[in-house]
């Protein structure tokens, strides 16, 4: 983050950067998403080369709606997940992962599995020796422990929030070209 003395922030206990990670990659930005016409089955089926599909009803339309289908793949999850450990090392931040993986329990449950399994096998005895720590935490609650902290962490996204909290973390510093 650039911190300009002469520009007053919105959020005037920020004191140090929040970095915001992005994982700039699928989710809602590479989804398939339609308008339903009217009463049908909407259906997700993933196909095998070989062996049987595993389909899951998503909804039985009664009339029009819309339809939306988002992905992620884990090669992806894993290079943002190594991304963001060895960034937050370099810069001696605490690293939060934030996902709404209440709700998403697969999709976001993901994103959580993986950092923390790639966090305890290669960063913890790295970042408890740099005096950091890693931690998962809700979208909503990282937004308000954000607004209320001095700063100083790195904040790993997935993709849509990554896209709103940065111009939001932007905009409390002052403004969104810094």
């Amino acid at each position: 983050a650039i911190i300009c003395k002469n520009i007053p922030r919105l959020v005037t206990g920020w004191e140090k950067p929040i970095i915001i990670g992005r994982h700039a990659h699928a989710d809602q930005y590479k989804a398939t998403d339609f308008v339903v016409p009217g009463e049908g089955k909407l259906e997700l089926i993933w196909t095998p080369p070989s062996g049987e599909p595993i389909r899951h009803v998503v909804n039985d339309f009664k009339g029009a709606g819309v339809a939306l289908g988002m992905f992620n793949t884990d090669a992806s999850i894993i290079d943002f997940a190594h991304s963001s450990f060895k960034y937050a090392l370099e810069r001696k931040y605490p690293l939060y992962l934030s996902t709404k993986n209440t709700i998403l329990k697969k999709y976001d449950g993901r994103f959580k599995d993986i950092f923390q399994e790639i966090y305890e096998k290669e960063y913890r005895s790295k970042f408890e020796a740099a005096g950091i720590w890693y931690e998962h935490r809700l979208i909503d609650d990282m937004v308000a422990y954000s607004m209320k902290s001095e700063g100083g962490f790195v904040w790993a996204c997935r993709n849509y929030d990554g896209d709103v909290q940065s111009d939001s973390v932007a905009q409390g510093y002052g403004s969104l070209g810094l």
